[in-house]
């Protein structure tokens, strides 16, 4: 997969699905729950993220994850390495992993423990860029990272190597701006699960989008709806299905809300490691009546 071709469409934000015992990545897993999006008509892969449980990962199985993604995808879609790090000197040393692995671009959470400043974030990017040759997706996820940039500062990063942004703010007014003042500067995705109607109507060229593990077929029968056809009614009709497990998805730690909805499906994630586990009790039966209500069949 070139790394020159743009991205676009609908990126998943990929679990990381574990063995039983959560000591190791489940190949086997990993490599069924890829064909299975990929059949799906996903766009691209965005493993190693919030909803791949980064930080409860090793840097070797960071590694790992990217060369496995890059192996089972097998050319069909591009990956997208999530490459989170709090020094530049980590942030590196995966980041020249990606490049050489093959990944199509990097996404970058910015330090997420002492929030940095601008010019430190710029300088960071730029050495990122030039370790790996690949194009950056700027994760903006300020609930997360505690650094929260203007759409306008996010767009300078453009001359830094990063060319998209993820923007998981949940700030619709700041997408617009970026979809529609900024664009000819920065290409920017939607990457909070309840505005993805919003986001794609309102012209989005993607969204990095973890609900996908769950729901591909309607994610794509979303996509085609609002990007390709631009049938509002129809977009309104499935949207009144994905809505309600996106805001389920966003109560609880995401990653074990969305290993959860997949278990309920019969699809072995492995669980999540501690301290976070999957759902239980009154929130694993509100999510089983979620997904049938979509018309997805559970296991309970």
């Amino acid at each position: 997969m070139s790394a020159t071709k743009d991205l676009g469409g609908i990126l998943v934000a990929l679990i990381t699905p574990f063995t039983d015992d959560g000591s190791k990545i489940d190949h086997g897993r990993l490599e069924s729950h890829i064909n299975r999006l990929v059949s799906a008509g996903v766009h691209g892969l965005v493993p190693g993220g919030t909803t791949g449980e980064f930080t409860a990962m090793t840097t070797a199985e960071r590694k790992e994850l990217v060369e496995l993604c890059i192996k089972y995808a097998a050319g069909r879609v591009p990956v997208v390495a999530g490459i989170g790090a709090l020094s530049t000197l980590d942030g590196i040393d995966l980041a020249t992993h990606a490049g050489k692995s093959g990944a199509a671009a990097l996404m970058v959470v910015p330090p997420f423990y002492d929030p940095v400043n601008l010019p430190q974030l710029r300088e960071m990017m730029a050495d990122l860029h030039k370790a790996s040759q690949l194009p950056i997706v700027y994760y903006n996820i300020p609930s997360a990272s505690g650094l929260s940039l203007s759409p306008k500062e996010m767009a300078s990063l453009s001359d830094v190597g990063v060319k998209y942004i993820k923007d998981t703010s949940g700030n619709a007014p700041a997408l617009t701006e970026m979809l529609f003042g900024l664009q000819d500067k920065i290409t920017a995705f939607n990457g909070w699960d309840t505005l993805t109607f919003y986001g794609l109507a309102a012209g989005a060229k993607g969204s990095v989008w973890g609900a996908t593990n769950v729901i591909p077929e309607l994610s794509m029968q979303l996509w085609d709806a609002l990007a390709v056809k631009g049938d509002l009614k129809r977009g309104r009709e499935l949207w009144a299905k994905i809505w309600p497990i996106c805001a389920f998805l966003e109560e609880f730690n995401y990653p074990g809300a969305v290993k959860t909805a997949m278990e309920l499906q019969g699809i072995k994630t492995g669980g999540l490691r501690k301290p976070f586990g999957l759902l239980e009790g009154e929130e694993r039966l509100r999510l089983v009546g979620l997904l049938n209500d979509a018309g997805l069949k559970t296991i309970e």
